[in-house]
This record gives structure tokens, sequence and C-alpha cells, in this order.
């Protein structure tokens, strides 16, 4: 084989790799990595299987309907309280919802690498669902069936429920904002409840993360009625003046 022959096959080989390589990048951008989603998916139902007997074997402290708002929500924080006890590293605790992402998927206790890769996790660093402090979610953004690829779709006034075998709870869209990927600020709880979801930005780096943020405005303790947060008001921030 000629060397001119030798050169050419190469620079073609160059050409095709660079081209596939350019459409792995556009789907990977536009929608997310199809084979760590495979992982997540696989998963995910097994851990749909095991939260199933979970919730099924869970016994909660039943609320009465004759008590007043506060005392249902002292009843349902001590049982948040037990539950994260109970609850371990890598283990399903209930279910997120995002209407605005479509998102419906398995929670996940923990926010290290092997954790995530299974699902949204909730930094063990803070609270349950109903314990009236910070709740903090990470997902990915490009791969792991990336729950929060499109974090920045979600609206002011958008909603957030968490489902736990104790309860469903509802939250409200409030704040969007950006900060550096070491600040670890964001996670110190301010007395009230409120869950922010968090992803890597901009998509393909580390070096900031996007977090929204929600407050709680109504609680479904597990064979109660629903009840509204006292005190609930929306206040809205935009996300140019939320960004730090």
């Amino acid at each position: 084989m000629s060397l001119r022959r030798s050169v050419r096959i190469a620079g073609t080989g160059l050409i095709v790799a660079g081209l596939l390589m350019l459409v792995w990048v556009v789907v990977v951008w536009r929608w997310q990595d199809p084979f760590t989603a495979l992982y997540t998916h696989w998963k995910q139902h097994q851990l749909a299987h095991s939260y199933s007997q979970r919730f099924a074997a869970y016994q909660p402290r039943l609320v009465s309907r004759s008590e007043s708002v506060g005392a249902e929500m002292r009843t349902v924080e001590r049982e948040a309280h037990s539950y994260r006890l109970a609850s371990h590293r890598g283990q399903a605790i209930g279910r997120i919802h995002v209407p605005r992402l479509g998102l419906n998927m398995i929670l996940v206790n923990g926010t290290d690498d092997s954790t995530l890769r299974k699902g949204p996790g909730r930094d063990l660093r803070t609270y349950m669902p109903g314990e009236g402090q910070l709740i903090y979610i990470a997902g990915h953004r490009t791969t792991y069936l990336a729950p929060f690829a499109h974090i920045e779709a979600i609206r002011l006034g958008d909603s957030v429920t968490l489902d736990v075998p104790y309860g469903t709870f509802r939250y409200r869209v409030f704040r969007h904002r950006v900060v550096g990927a070491n600040d670890v600020a964001v996670l110190h709880s301010h007395g009230r409840e409120v869950v922010v979801l968090q992803a890597c930005h901009p998509r393909f780096f580390a070096s900031h993360r996007y977090l929204v943020y929600a407050r709680l405005v109504e609680v479904r303790p597990r064979g109660g009625r629903a009840f509204h947060v006292p005190g609930t008001v929306l206040a809205a921030a935009p996300l140019a003046a939320a960004q730090g």
C-alpha cells in the first residue's frame, strides 16, 4: 500500500470518527447518554419493587381528624424523623414527581456517585419530607436517565411532589439560583420546609450548581386528610436576581 493511500485512508477514518463523535454529542445534548440510561432504568425497576414492599409493610401513625393543623404537622414531623433514622444509604425512600419535566422516579437515599446512578438522591445531611427543614435532592443532567436534564425549564409556581410511606408532600417553586460547585452553605436549613433540586451547571461541566427552590404548601398524611401549610406565600424571585 502506498504512503499516499495510507494517508487518505487514515484521513477518512479520522473524518468518520469526528462525525460520529459529533452525532454522539448532539444525541447526549438533546436527549441523554443512552447507555447509562439503560443502567438507571434497570436500577429504577429494582428500586420500585423494593419500595413497593417497604410501602406495604410500613405502619404509619394515624392522624386524628379532630386534631388541629399544628398537631397534625407535629405528628407528621415525628413520623418523618423516625423514617429518616430507619433509612439507609442507597435505599429507595419515596417517589419524586415534577410535572414540568415529566419526571416520576424513585427517590434514593444519598448523593454519592453510586447512589445517583440509580436516580435522584436526597443529601444525607438534610431532612425528610415533613420534618419542617431543608430537603436537598441532587440528580444527573446528561447521564443516568438525566432526571434534571432540563431543570432550568421549571417555572415559578410549578409543583414538586414527594411521596413517602407516611404521606404525600406538595411544594411550589419560588426561586432559581446558580452557585459555585463548592458552596456548602446551600445545605444549611433555615427552620422551614423547602425542597431544593440540584444539577450541575452548565451541562457537561461541574463548575457550578443550578438550584430550584420549592416551599411546602400541602400535606396529605397517609390515611388522613390533606391540609394546607399555614403562612404559605408564593414569593417569586427571578433567576437574574437570585444568582450568586
